[in-house]
């Protein structure tokens, strides 16, 4: 009886020893785990649909009108690390034709940060230190550090750039896309909406066909606090990271 009860406590702590053990790792792989959820995969980048529109159309900012209704939404939350900020979770729809890239941007805020003096007859320098949507778009699968740059503010303001990471001083804001936006704030819902024609010749000098598939990524900076916003996180304070990209395919 003596032996069998102190075999009884050693097998009773040897699982709980065992009990611990586990509950150890399955703690250190939960973290492991949510670390590379935050972390995209390059060799394996998200991929979004623009779907085919029948016809060019006039921009507007309703997901539910027939034009974007047809589109594949698609929804990003985290910062540019990758951690959560759900109550700014913004929506972003795509639509293509033979001559444009249309996207629709559906952005809940907390607080805008709005420029004092807002003009749309050309672009706004610097508008990246305001409340903006951002769209980073590259055709080009050799050379991932050249692409474009798109900008659109709640007030209509916009900033086209031609981005090349390996000519740091050449000034790619003398660029013009030709480009147009359109932009309307909701402050009841607090959510503004803003949406980009993008003309296909600014972006990739090969005509766009079905099944063409581009780099991309999408961004927003949010309220006087500056909160940053990606659908594919850069992994650090620059958006400029263009091996996190993902990727846009057209669709039928």
């Amino acid at each position: 009886m003596k032996h069998g009860g102190l075999n009884g406590i050693r097998l009773g702590m040897n699982a709980a020893k065992r009990a611990r053990r586990f509950a150890g790792v399955a703690m250190v792989a939960a973290i492991l785990s949510s670390i590379s959820m935050a972390q995209p995969n390059a060799s394996h980048p998200e991929t979004a649909r623009s779907v085919r529109a029948p016809h060019d159309a006039t921009l507007n900012l309703n997901p539910q009108s027939p034009f974007w209704r047809g589109a594949s939404p698609i929804f990003f939350e985290g910062d540019n690390y990758g951690r959560s900020v759900k109550p700014l979770r913004t929506e972003v729809r795509s639509r293509w034709t033979d001559s444009s890239l249309y996207l629709l941007f559906v952005c809940p805020y907390e607080d805008l940060n709005l420029h004092p003096s807002p003009q749309t007859k050309a672009d706004t320098s610097h508008l990246w230190n305001w409340d903006v949507a951002e769209a980073f778009i590259g055709s080009d699968f050799q050379h991932i550090r050249r692409y474009k740059e798109f900008e659109l503010s709640p007030q209509g303001e916009w900033l086209d750039l031609d981005i090349d990471l390996d000519q740091p001083h050449r000034d790619g804001s003398k660029w013009n896309s030709g480009f147009e936006t359109a932009a309307y704030i909701d402050p009841e819902k607090k959510i503004w909406y803003g949406a980009m024609r993008i003309p296909f010749a600014a972006i990739d000098p090969q005509p766009p066909h079905a099944g063409r598939r581009l780099r991309i990524n999408f961004f927003r900076s949010q309220g006087a606090s500056h909160q940053l916003l990606a659908w594919q996180a850069p992994m650090g304070e620059s958006f400029h990271a263009p091996e996190h990209f993902g990727i846009l395919e057209l669709a039928q």
